[in-house]
């Protein structure tokens, strides 16, 4: 299925902010209804919610959206850091007229959502941390991941992207019995958005949070609202034994390993469980098969 067809019924639109410039938005839902906030990963955009949000919208009103200097947001030559983004997540949210929201967050959009909490906990009613980055890793085949990563960024951050590379690095985010989800749209849009010239500007400067990894770890043990460790069993550098030593560190925290096949996509790969999943959680804190 398209793209488009998934978010048919969503309204795309430009938000500015205070700080930050026009920040890239896909929303649904109805009005009054409690607001959850969607955070992609790093050098992702809005569509890795592609899947989520009509079907979320029924009970709830859905935002998902670009970072700054990510997807169709403006390209601002900051100095990139995890922090920064959950400022622009706060102007974001002020700009929408949202004193509080649920947050979910993947990859490097999870590590935003957690420091986010920390800082702005009444902000924040449940947080679900979807193979979030950011956290201490404990197993030493994540640590070899983180710094395999590390080497392979290092030696592509200066090339021009092309369809090959686009591809590669989608399918390093999928289980491998879902390669087919990489199709010619996904590959095309996000090779669209890495060829134009103010994204090839700012990208070796998002970049620089992955070698930076360990300067903003989430300081887990701070985190007071409920949360949700949504996981897989395939997740690379942040794999299980690291989430559920970060779990045990959340007073009160519940991780739920995703049944159906996925790596660090899940609510692309499995998108009918994480639909599940997410509007139990947020409608009562809980996750009843976790």
């Amino acid at each position: 299925m398209s793209l488009w067809l998934d978010m048919l019924g969503t309204e795309i639109r430009f938000v500015k902010t205070k700080s930050f410039g026009r920040i890239r938005i896909a929303e649904a839902g109805k009005p009054g209804a409690e607001t959850i906030l969607f955070q992609h990963g790093i050098n992702g955009h809005l569509e890795a919610y592609a899947k989520n949000l009509i079907a979320l919208s029924k009970d709830f009103h859905v935002v998902a959206f670009d970072y700054v200097g990510h997807g169709l947001s403006d390209k601002l030559e900051l100095e990139y850091t995890p922090h920064l983004l959950a400022e622009q997540l706060a102007e974001l949210m002020d700009a929408l007229g949202l004193e509080s929201a649920h947050l979910s967050g993947e990859s490097l959009g999870g590590w935003v959502s957690a420091l986010f909490a920390v800082q702005y906990p009444h902000r924040v009613k449940r947080l679900m941390l979807n193979t979030a980055g950011g956290l201490p890793v404990v197993s030493e085949k994540g640590k070899a991941d983180l710094k395999n990563l590390i080497a392979l960024n290092e030696r592509n951050v200066n090339n021009i992207p092309t369809e090959q590379s686009v591809r590669a690095r989608l399918e390093w985010l999928m289980h491998e019995n879902n390669r087919r989800l990489v199709n010619d749209e996904l590959i095309g849009l996000r090779l669209d958005i890495y060829l134009r010239p103010e994204t090839r500007v700012v990208a070796p400067i998002i970049n620089r949070i992955i070698n930076r990894h360990d300067e903003f770890l989430i300081p887990v043990e701070q985190i007071k609202n409920q949360t949700l460790f949504l996981w897989t069993v395939d997740n690379p550098i942040h794999d299980l034994e690291t989430a559920k030593a970060s779990s045990d560190r959340v007073a009160g925290s519940q991780l739920y390993v995703m049944k159906g096949d996925s790596a660090h996509w899940p609510q692309y790969e499995v998108p009918e469980e994480f639909n599940a999943v997410t509007t139990e959680f947020f409608k009562t804190g809980r996750v009843t098969s976790a």
